[in-house]
């Protein structure tokens, strides 16, 4: 089984793509990560993002790797390198960089055919998240859920979120972080981020975690469900 979740930044795909994997015993596959760890691995490198020829040359030698959790690890390890990096890529100049890289064609390219790799091998089935993931990644994904909620809303989750992790920052640069990466992700040409006509909506800005989840629990376990089920008209970025 795949099942795909995409959405913009904030909208609780992560959270809620290891609260299903967990309880459907399925491998969880956070995309974005994939991301983020190349983008760590250019600053690593010291090459500036905008030298396009070094950046897909740093990201197609480097080695990407999950872990499912563990009885010690409650979250799935993220390795680059063979070096656990799943801490130090949630900081927010990985983040910028992974949201740089992320539109170059020659990066999605690379990481796609890793994620579908991935996904193909998980042994019970995989949920993977991201922004291209039920468009792009596996189409004929047996369950296509696009996540969204208000800026507003996003930002705010996600500058609790920095807070708890202890950085520096306020929500009003949190918000127009969240709206540049908005523009950024539905704007580029390769795999914008986008609604597909068989997706199923569910706008999260009313909603609590475990209302969603048991909602995205119920569609799953009712394949006859089909349609939107929450927001039934595209989201505009």
């Amino acid at each position: 089984m795949i099942i795909a979740i995409d959405g913009p930044s904030g909208a609780g795909k992560s959270t809620l793509g290891k609260m299903l994997a967990k309880e459907l015993g399925l491998f969880y596959l956070d995309t974005g990560a994939m991301y983020r760890a190349a983008g760590l691995a250019v600053l690593k490198a010291g090459i500036s993002l905008d030298d396009k020829k070094k950046v897909v040359e740093i990201t197609k030698n480097s080695s990407i790797r999950f872990e499912s959790p563990s009885a010690e690890q409650s979250e799935p390890r993220i390795f680059l390198n063979e070096a656990d990096v799943t801490d130090e890529i949630r900081s927010s100049e990985v983040s910028h960089a992974a949201s740089f890289i992320s539109t170059i064609p020659e990066i999605r390219s690379i990481l796609v055919e890793k994620q579908r790799e991935i996904g193909k091998n998980a042994e019970k089935g995989c949920i993977l998240d991201g922004r291209d993931i039920g468009s792009v990644v596996f189409p004929d994904a047996d369950f296509k859920f696009f996540l969204t909620a208000k800026p507003e809303t996003r930002a705010r989750r996600r500058y609790e979120e920095n807070l708890k992790r202890g950085e520096k920052t306020t929500y009003e640069q949190t918000l127009a972080e969240i709206k540049e990466r908005d523009l950024r992700d539905s704007s580029r040409t390769d795999s914008p981020l986008r609604v597909t006509k068989d997706s199923i909506v569910i706008d999260t800005s009313e909603m609590g975690l475990e209302e969603v989840f048991q909602e995205m629990l119920k569609i799953i376990r009712s394949p006859k469900i089909k349609k939107p089920v929450k927001g039934l008209e595209p989201p505009t970025y």
